[in-house]
This record gives structure tokens, sequence and C-alpha cells, in this order.
């Protein structure tokens, strides 16, 4: 008993009182917007552990904590949007730079919306399948945006669920059929727009087939299609392809309005890694020499065998290759020479500033603005690494709210 009543006090009331995610969600979203749809809600919660109570959760979830980039209120902002898949936000840092108010995000890992909510001050809804969660999405918004999963559409994830005979593309029940999650919110709500990324892989896998299925059902709910794969590399040192998708509603903008991406500015600049590496950097992400020898050798058998696999040691003038999620396992994709030493993993710091997160003091001068990791770094890795480049998302965004300001 004794046991439990300190338990209580370590506690917050959140947890104290079984506040379910949905519930934290909808407050949050209460809390940061405002917004009618969550005010019913919200006093259902009153009347169910009181309101005193309520109010004293609300200031508990926000007390000693001001988000970095919790965003526009309605007076200020230029367009709204919802952020579906949101992760760690790479969509809606890019889209609040250019003025816009989120009223609504959705996010199933339980580790992004933790670092979600450190930095916006919300903590994003759940599994955007259930009708539970779509029912909080506002009736009206002008952006619908997000980064669907992409495991079964990339390269990689195509070739291990190959190996493991399993699925892949929308045959994948697990996450392929997300896509149309995303098409059925466009249909109910009827958006102005929509801005959504994936891998370059998704234009022509299963012969191109996937991707007609995308693009003809957008464009059967009477949206306009257009598409280009373009390279991070133009906006941060790291050689990323992805596929963007923008298209608009016929039905406001009229039947001939199209999006066009040569319009997008893309900066002339060869980035170099170096400009994000910290000069003092923990020994821990130093490789073991037990690792570094492993490293070797595998790359060494499959160089023999003529494969082009191995280890990505960077050159510190120009990019690194793409980052994903599984770099907290070796880290081997992208490692930093080290004069003297075995090479190093980058930090977490340096895996945001990778991805155009803003990070101080690596590419921004205000300590104030710079991107929080509440998470391990284990974590933080798998975030980044499923993460967007922002300044891209920034870069695009800026011409599809041009067209959708008329």
């Amino acid at each position: 008993m004794i046991k439990q009543v300190k338990r209580k006090r370590e506690l917050g009331k959140s947890e104290q009182f079984n506040l379910s995610q949905l519930e934290k969600a909808m407050l949050t979203h209460y809390e940061a917007s405002k917004h009618p749809i969550y005010e019913e809600a919200v006093e259902k919660l009153r009347l169910k552990i009181g309101g005193g109570l309520c109010d004293s959760i609300a200031k508990e979830l926000f007390e000693g904590h001001t988000p970095k980039f919790a965003g526009l209120d309605g007076i200020r902002c230029n367009f709204t949007f919802i952020d579906l898949f949101a992760g760690i936000g790479g969509f809606r840092m890019a889209l609040q730079n250019l003025g816009g108010q989120c009223l609504f995000s959705s996010e199933y890992d339980k580790y992004a919306q933790q670092t979600y909510f450190a930095n916006y001050g919300e903590v994003p809804f759940g599994d955007i399948t259930r009708e539970e969660t779509k029912a909080f999405i506002p009736p009206k918004f002008d952006l619908l945006c997000g980064g669907f999963p992409c495991q079964p559409f990339s390269i990689a994830g195509v070739s291990k669920k190959n190996s493991l005979g399993r699925k892949h593309g929308f045959a994948d029940e697990k996450q392929g059929n997300l896509f149309f999650h995303v098409a059925e919110i466009i249909n109910r709500h009827k958006p102005k727009a929509f801005y959504l990324e994936n891998v370059k892989n998704l234009v022509s896998h299963d012969k191109g087939n996937t991707f007609r299925v995308i693009r003809n059902t957008l464009l059967d709910l009477g949206y306009s299609f257009d598409f280009r794969i373009l390279n991070g590399k133009h906006f941060v040192p790291q050689n990323r392809e992805r596929t963007l998708m923008v298209g608009f509603n016929k039905g406001i903008f009229g039947k001939d309005i199209s999006f066009d991406f040569n319009q997008v500015d893309i900066p002339c600049v060869q980035h170099q890694i170096s400009s994000i590496l910290m000069p003092d950097v923990d020994r821990k992400y130093t490789l073991s020499d037990q690792l570094w020898a492993f490293l070797q050798q595998h790359a060494s058998k499959h160089k023999a065998k003529g494969n082009g696999f191995g280890f990505g040691l960077v050159d510190l003038n120009g990019v690194t290759r793409t980052i994903s999620a599984r770099y907290y396992k070796d880290g081997s994709e992208i490692l930093i020479p080290q004069e003297g030493k075995n090479p190093r993993r980058l930090t977490p710091s340096e895996c945001a500033a990778l991805q155009g997160f803003p990070i101080f003091p690596i590419n921004t001068g205000h300590g104030e603005r710079s991107f929080v990791i509440p998470v391990s770094d284990h974590q933080a890795y798998k975030q980044f690494g499923n993460s967007v480049v922002t300044t891209l998302i920034e870069a695009v965004g800026r011409e599809v709210v041009k067209v959708m300001k008329g």
C-alpha cells in the first residue's frame, strides 16, 4: 500500500487517473488551438474526472514546458493544415514557417509522440485507421499533408519483405493500405489541396501499378495530380531522393488547375557534411575496434562478390548517403572519419541538422529555437531516419501555398 501511494506521488496526475492517449491528444489539441471540435470532448472529460482536476491535468501537461514550435494562432495564420503520419513534425515545421496553423496531428509511434509534444505542445492522435481518431479531424481545413509509411514501397523494404516471404505494396495489409485512409479523409473533408511525400521507389514499384492506383484514386476524387522526384542534397548535405505529390481541388480551382514543380526554388549550392558536424563529440559515438573490424570484413566480402554493400565513410567535403531508420543499429551507412581514431556515427543532433531541423549551434544561432530531442539515441536515430528534409518540404510548400492563396 505504501509503495502504491509513493508511486502515485511520483506519477503525474494524467497517469494517476489513467488519462488515455486519445484524451491527452484531445486535451492538448484543445489547449493549443481552441478549435470547437475538441471543446465538446473536453467538456465530457471535465464531467468524467471533475473540472478542477481536468484543469489541473492540463496545467501539469504544460507546466514548465513552453514548446518552441507551438505554432500560430487563428489570427495570424495564412492557411490551415492537418499533419498525418506526423512522425516528429517535419511537415509541420516547414508549413508553420510558411504561416500555416496545424489543426490536427496523427502519429502512431509513442516515442515519436513524445518528441512531437516536446516541440509543438500537442500529443498527436494515434491510429488514423480508427474512426475514433478520424472523428477529431476538423470538418474544414485547407491542406492535408503527410508522408504515408514508405516501407512497403522502398527498395530496402521490398527486398526485406520478399526475403521473408511477406507481401509488399498495397498487398501489405498492415501498412500498404494506409494510403486509402488518406484518400478517404480527402474525400470526406474536401480540402483545397494535398501534399504528400514518399520514397523514390514508389513511382516504379510493381512496374508502376502502385503509383498508377494512387494517381487515379486522387484524380477520381476530383483533384489534380502532379509529382516530382526531388533530392534533399540541394538543401542539406544528404543524398535523399523522395517522391513529392501535390494536388488541388478542381471544384475550387477549376478543372485546368495544376502544380508546376519548375517554380520551386532549388538552391545551386554544394553542401558539405562538415558544415553540420559538432567539434566536440562524446567518445561513445566512435566505433569500437570490434565493430569497425566487422564492417570492414563485411564490405570486403561483398566487394569480392561484386556487390555494392558496405559502410559509407563520408567525404567531409561532400554529402552523405541517405540516412535510414536503421541507423541506430551500427551507423554504417554514414560514418565520419576521425584522425587517429576509428570513424564515428553522427550524433542525434547532427542527424536532426542533416534533415534540416534547427539545431543550436549547428544551423541556428538561436538557442530558444533549437529542436528538442527528449528520447534515447536509439529512438532519435529511428525518428530522424524516418523524417523528411524539412527545408525541401518548405521550398515546395511555399509554391503550394501561393497557388492555394490564389
